[in-house]
Formats: structure tokens, C-alpha cells, sequence
């Protein structure tokens, strides 16, 4: 699966050792993890901001997803509505990107799943369930 991973699972895989840290190393060894730019701009801001990570430490975290295909800012928000326009442009992203997947704990962002066509939006712990039925569940 294509997988596309919110600010807040990155923050919370790199800040804690708990489920999202566990959801990260699922999509990086078994999946196809597509980093959304939105998403790694307000991730710089968070770990060094709120988090209070050093510099270097920010800068290797976020050296390391752009090893993988990140996905340029959309040119135009997608039909679906979404509350929060920073939200609205992670979904853009994941769209653009045609991943499978869009793992969230943002709640403007679940509330829009049933309207994600194609896509799946889920919170971390949705995502850890779908991950573990193997390939028929996804």
C-alpha cells in the first residue's frame, strides 16, 4: 500500500516509543510511505518548536523522509470540504500522491473519510488493524 503519514503520527512516532512509532516501522518495511511536503514544512515547525528538538536532530528526522517520494503541494484544495485549510491541503496531497492510505489522529480529517474516494483515512490504531490483516485486508 501507498501510505501517506499526518504531522501528528510523525511527531508522535519520533517524540514517543508508542503505537505511531510502531505504525511508522510498518510502513517502512512493509509499505510504499509517501511523504506530503505540507506535511514535512509544519513537521520542522513542530519538532523544533513544541517538541523542542535541536536543530540537527529535526534536520536528520526530516532528511531521512525525504529519502523517500515526497509529494509537492497540490496546485488546488480538493472538492472535499475539510474545516481546517492545512488540513485540507494533507488531503490534497495524499489525493495527488494516489496513495491508498492517509494515516491521521486529526479529527477534521476522519470526519471526511466516507467522502476520500479511493483513499482511506484512518487513525493510527485503524491503520495498525488494517496493516495486520495482511494483503486481503488491504
Amino acid at each position: 500500500m501507498k501510505v501517506v503519514l499526518g504531522t501528528n503520527v510523525l511527531v508522535s512516532a519520533y517524540a514517543t516509543r508508542g503505537l505511531c512509532a510502531e505504525v511508522l516501522r510498518v510502513v517502512l518495511a512493509e509499505h510504499e510511505l509517501v511523504v506530503a511536503e505540507v506535511v514535512l514544512e509544519e513537521l520542522e515547525r513542530v519538532l523544533a518548536r513544541k517538541i523542542g528538538l535541536p536543530g540537527a536532530e529535526v534536520e536528520r528526522i526530516v532528511g531521512f523522509l525525504r529519502e523517500h517520494p515526497v509529494q509537492p503541494r497540490p496546485a488546488s484544495l480538493p472538492e472535499i470540504e475539510v474545516s481546517d485549510p492545512d488540513d485540507a491541503w494533507v488531503l490534497a496531497s495524499a489525493l495527488e500522491a494516489g496513495a491508498d492510505v492517509l494515516v491521521t489522529g486529526d479529527p477534521d480529517l476522519l470526519e471526511v473519510a466516507d467522502a476520500a474516494r479511493g483513499l482511506r483515512i484512518v487513525d493510527p490504531r485503524g491503520f495498525w488493524e488494517l496493516s495486520r490483516r495482511g494483503p486481503a485486508g488491504g
